[in-house]
């Protein structure tokens, strides 16, 4: 499937547009997936099981409670190997950890940072590091499949769907792979409430919002909805509005969006000092340095 031509060619049916991401903002599934699938695979891949307490303490810091919260699970290891190369406790156990410089050529070059993307690069050039990002990707998927599912949609997901959907054109703006997203929206049957489901075949989320929207909604009324620094960025890289759900505080977050957030959005009042007030609240919630970094600053 061509995603790029399916997001440039939606039809465009109503004046406003909204984007949702789905781990942690429409779903609780982050910290399952996070921590019972991609850092167990993390930690079996890269050998770093003499350093397990501490490797998990990164990986988790990367995906869950930092600024980088549901970046890009390529990006997530580019980052993770680059904060283990600078802890010095894996040093001091004798693991010396290097980033992969091929894995940095690839995120550099390619926007579609998705497992086929990655499998045409390996066969190609049959990189020995890259075939190993590979397999551990491949792995997390294996576990996710076998491991989430019965997990529904946050408590005012499906009210808040059913409230926007008449007035805005919605679909699915994430990072995860496209298999995944379709399993489990439809799992809880609220596929069929928006109009697109893009995963991260379909290119960065800014790139997602961009195809969909470009030349044909105007930018204050084009909204996108996550729970992470790269879901408002996408926003800001498209000049749309951005509404937070504010991790640890999902239920509160979407409450507000049915109360509140939503009939603001429609009426042209959610610009300005309402808009601010939510960034205060949902940048305080992730910070930039880790526990052990603030500790020897």
């Amino acid at each position: 499937m061509d995603y790029v031509a399916a997001l440039k060619g939606l039809p465009k049916r109503r004046d406003f547009f909204i984007g949702i991401d789905s781990d942690g903002c429409v779903f609780d599934t982050m910290e399952i997936k996070q921590k019972e699938c991609f850092c167990p695979s993390f930690i079996k891949h890269f050998g770093l099981q003499a350093v397990g307490k501490y490797a998990r303490e990164v990986w988790e810091f990367v995906n869950l409670y930092s600024r980088n919260r549901g970046c890009n699970r390529f990006i997530a290891v580019q980052k993770s190997l680059k904060l283990i190369g600078e802890r010095a406790v894996f040093a001091e156990r004798g693991l010396k950890i290097a980033g992969i410089p091929a894995l940095d050529a690839w995120i550099k070059e390619e926007s579609r940072l998705g497992n086929p993307a990655l499998s045409v690069k390996v066969k190609a050039s049959q990189d020995p590091e890259l075939k190993k990002v590979l397999a551990w990707s491949l792995e997390t998927n294996q576990r996710i499949e076998e491991m989430v599912f019965g997990v529904p949609p946050f408590r005012w997901v499906r009210p808040s769907l059913e409230k926007i959907r008449s007035q805005a054109d919605v679909i699915v703006v994430s990072q995860t792979p496209g298999e995944a997203l379709d399993r489990e929206w439809r799992e809880h049957g609220i596929a069929n409430m928006v109009d697109f489901i893009a995963g991260q075949e379909a290119g960065t989320k800014t790139e997602h919002i961009r195809f969909a929207t470009e030349g044909r909604y105007a930018p204050e009324k084009i909204l996108m909805i996550g729970d992470a620094h790269g879901d408002l960025n996408a926003a800001k890289g498209n000049q749309a509005l951005f509404f937070p759900i504010v991790p640890g505080r999902e239920e509160l977050s979407w409450k507000r969006f049915f109360d509140e957030g939503a009939a603001r959005f429609f009426a042209g009042s959610f610009a300005g000092a309402y808009q601010q007030e939510l960034l205060k609240e949902f940048d305080a919630a992730l910070p930039e340095k880790a526990p052990w970094q603030k500790a020897t600053a």
